[in-house]
């Protein structure tokens, strides 16, 4: 399968990367950050969550992020929204894409969700049909397709019913995550072939954890595959607070470094996105988890 031309950057840095930060993030900080990202090219920038702030605080501001993050025209910012209380919210905050989270791991979705896969799904229903009701666009994650913090490694089949399920019920476009990191090239190929087999690899996007320094290598065996769609996040922000040890999403940073080698456009300008890697950095007083960022500011 020859490499697509053009590759789209789902940046989940202000959600899925600030989400577990232990110190606060204010909301100025959340705001510029969403701004210096679209300054950079990137034309989809999740930008918050509607869950409970209970189990999430970082994201309580997240009716105010909403509010005051200028929309540039042609960029998306889908919310987080886990059930339908969450999507209602979201919809009264002016979203106009929502993303839904389910697992391929039976283990992770009792413990992360406190329900089983099938009634994960099915609290989604309402979901979606009040979302198809309202014109709003529905995003599909499923964690742990290369393994699971409790179970181990995961059959590709049941990573395909989980996306299948999803874009039955009308997800647009199913992101597959390596949650735990411990995918490796040939495991990743066989996933995706195993839901492409029940989901278009057009509807598909690869979202890889960098635990094991494997995330690139994955990129690399989903293009293969005909995946054009991935998830990063800005300077590897991010983890998974219910796998332990597992580090970031791989960097957009490195993401484009590697698009931009195999003369795959991204529409992303790459000096802009290392200097809004080194700015939040610098904001969460820490070094750049970006290894390109690292190398092409030091020159």
């Amino acid at each position: 399968m020859s490499l697509p031309e053009q590759v789209r950057i789902v940046e989940v840095g202000p959600r899925d990367g600030l989400q577990n930060e232990k110190q606060r993030v204010d909301t100025d900080t959340k705001v510029e950050l969403i701004a210096r990202l679209g300054k950079a090219g990137l034309k989809a920038i999740e930008a918050t969550s509607f869950v409970s702030p209970k189990w999430v605080p970082q994201m309580a501001d997240n009716a105010e992020v909403m509010a005051r993050i200028v929309r540039l025209p042609g960029v998306a910012y889908p919310v987080l929204t886990p059930n339908l209380k969450g999507f209602e919210a979201a919809l009264a905050a002016g979203a106009e894409e929502v993303a839904v989270f389910a697992a391929a791991s039976e283990s992770f979705s009792q413990k992360n969700i406190n329900c089983s896969i099938a009634e994960s799904l099915q609290r989604f229903e309402p979901l979606m049909a009040a979302a198809g009701a309202a014109g709003v666009r529905v995003r599909g994650y499923v964690s742990c397709v290369l393994g699971c913090p409790y179970e181990g490694a995961i059959e590709p089949a049941a990573v395909a019913d989980v996306a299948a399920t999803l874009a039955q019920m009308g997800c647009y476009e199913i992101s597959l995550g390596d949650t735990i990191g411990t995918g490796t090239p040939g495991k990743t190929r066989r996933m995706i072939e195993a839901v492409a087999a029940r989901v278009p690899v057009e509807r598909l996007a690869g979202h890889y954890h960098d635990t094991y320094g494997m995330a690139i290598a994955n990129i690399a065996a989903s293009l293969e595959a005909g995946v054009a769609v991935f998830d990063a996040s800005i300077s590897g922000l991010g983890g998974c607070p219910y796998a332990k040890g597992a580090s970031g999403n791989v960097a957009t940073e490195e993401v484009v470094y590697l698009m931009r080698g195999m003369g795959i456009d991204t529409g992303i300008d790459l000096a802009e996105l290392i200097a809004c890697s080194l700015w939040i950095s610098e904001r969460l007083g820490r070094a750049p988890g970006s290894r390109v960022t690292r190398a092409l500011s030091s020159r």
